[in-house]
Parts: C-alpha cells; sequence; structure tokens
C-alpha cells in the first residue's frame, strides 16, 4: 500500500461548474497548491489537487517513473473533475506547467495557467543523466531561498533530485516544444524575474511558442521559484482569478 507523507495527500473542495486541475511541481507535492486552491474556492470554483505519480511518498519511488506516468496523473485528474464540472482549466507551477501545456494541446480545457514553468532544463544530455544515474542516484538540494518568512514552514517535497527522474524532465519538455503551438486556449504565464531555479526568459520562450492568440504573462519581482507559497502569493492568485473573470470562466 501506498503511503503519502502526511499534508502530501491529493485534495478536493466542491464548488461550482467551473473546476481548476491543480498540479504540483517537480520532488514536491500537492501542498504546494493548496494555498491557491482555497484562495480560488473561496470564489466559488471546484478544485482539485492532484499529486503526481511518485510524489509524496519516498524518494525512490521517483527514480522508476516515467514522464508518461505524470501526464496519466493529469489525465486521470482531468476526467475526475470533468465528470462534475462543465468546464476545467489546468493550473500547474514548474512541471505542473509543463505538464498542462502538454495536456492542453490534446485536450478540450476551457484554459491554462502556468506559474514558474520550463520550456529546458540547463542538464547535461539525457543520456548522460540516465547513465550517471547508475553512479549518483540522487542529488541533494541545497537550502531553499524563500521572501516570505512562512513560505517553507509547510512544505512537503524530497530533499533531492534523482538523476533518472530529471532525465524525465528533461524529455517532456523536449516533447512539449512540438506541442506548443496547437495550445489554441487562453493561457496566462506567471514567472518571477528572481526566480534562480527556472530563469524568467523560460516564460518568453514558452509565450513565442504557444498558438493561442489569447496569451497573457506577467512578471512578479520577489519571490523565488515556487510563486504560490512565496511572498508574491495573494498577488499571483489574484491574478490567476482575474484573468478567469476576463475570459467569462466563472464558477
Amino acid at each position: 500500500m501506498i503511503r503519502i507523507l502526511p499534508a502530501g495527500e491529493p485534495f478536493f473542495l466542491e464548488g461550482g461548474s467551473t473546476g481548476c486541475l491543480l498540479v504540483h511541481g517537480f520532488t514536491a507535492s500537492p501542498q504546494e497548491m493548496r494555498w491557491m486552491g482555497e484562495y480560488l474556492h473561496q470564489r466559488g470554483y471546484s478544485i482539485l489537487g492532484i499529486r503526481l505519480t511518485g510524489h509524496a511518498t519516498q524518494l525512490k519511488d521517483l527514480t522508476r517513473v516515467r514522464w508518461q506516468d505524470w501526464l496519466h496523473s493529469v489525465e486521470d485528474g482531468y476526467h475526475m473533475l470533468s465528470s462534475r464540472c462543465d468546464r476545467v482549466i489546468p493550473i500547474g507551477i514548474s512541471l505542473g506547467g509543463a505538464l498542462s501545456l502538454k495536456f492542453a494541446a490534446s485536450h478540450d480545457v476551457s484554459a491554462v495557467i502556468c506559474m514558474s514553468t520550463p520550456y529546458e532544463l540547463q542538464v547535461p544530455p539525457v543520456w548522460l543523466l540516465k547513465a550517471g544515474s547508475t553512479i549518483m542516484p540522487v542529488k541533494k538540494k541545497g537550502p531553499t531561498t524563500w521572501s516570505a518568512p512562512d513560505a517553507g514552514e509547510a512544505r512537503v517535497d524530497y530533499r533531492g533530485y534523482p538523476l533518472r527522474a530529471v532525465a524525465e524532465t528533461a524529455q517532456i519538455l523536449y516533447s512539449l516544444h512540438s506541442d506548443l503551438g496547437k495550445v489554441t486556449c487562453p493561457v496566462l504565464l506567471m514567472h518571477s524575474s528572481a526566480d534562480d531555479f527556472v530563469p524568467p526568459e523560460n516564460m518568453d520562450r514558452l509565450y513565442a511558442a504557444i498558438g493561442s492568440d489569447l496569451k497573457e504573462k506577467k512578471l512578479f519581482d520577489r519571490s523565488n521559484h515556487i510563486l504560490t507559497c512565496d511572498i508574491d502569493r495573494e498577488d499571483v492568485f489574484q491574478t490567476a482569478a482575474e484573468f478567469l473573470e476576463k475570459y467569462r470562466l466563472l464558477p
């Protein structure tokens, strides 16, 4: 039986007929999307925060996962939410943003919101990462830099990066490039100029490649990578809500 880390569980908040499918980032958990979910739920939206395969259990589980498994997690969440809602909007951060765009390229979604999303990773070639994972399976994380004092208090994540899973992340980004032109729904991209993990120029490259004519981008300047938890989070949540209202994607 899979044991999920405390506070790392998926969550559902029932609301109106528009559903927000929240997708967390690499090595993290649904916890990093919880505050955003609660904010949007207070405005009437139905919320489903999914757990990507291999996350919020134990680190070794992530070494066995392929990127298609993560996409299947998004698809499962979409079907669960669409059974209750007339419209579904994937909202993802980092890897979760890339998965949301990948999913939107081939499914009927009403909009996509992405935060801190990479266009590509500055990592060695995939073949080298896979080979290196047999020698050094996990790279330990350094300390996380937060601007908000409370941002990391409830953090549920792994304390390392499995190189095999890093290779899978790089592969899904390569795969995403050819799909971005197929994304035709409204898209909102958000990033921080202070992001030292995924540089903000990634947002510009995504924006240029996305096929939709209804696309927007916004840059914040105080937070680090995890926009949903750091000091700009209330502004991030408000920007997302205003974007949905602009396109009449109301609860």
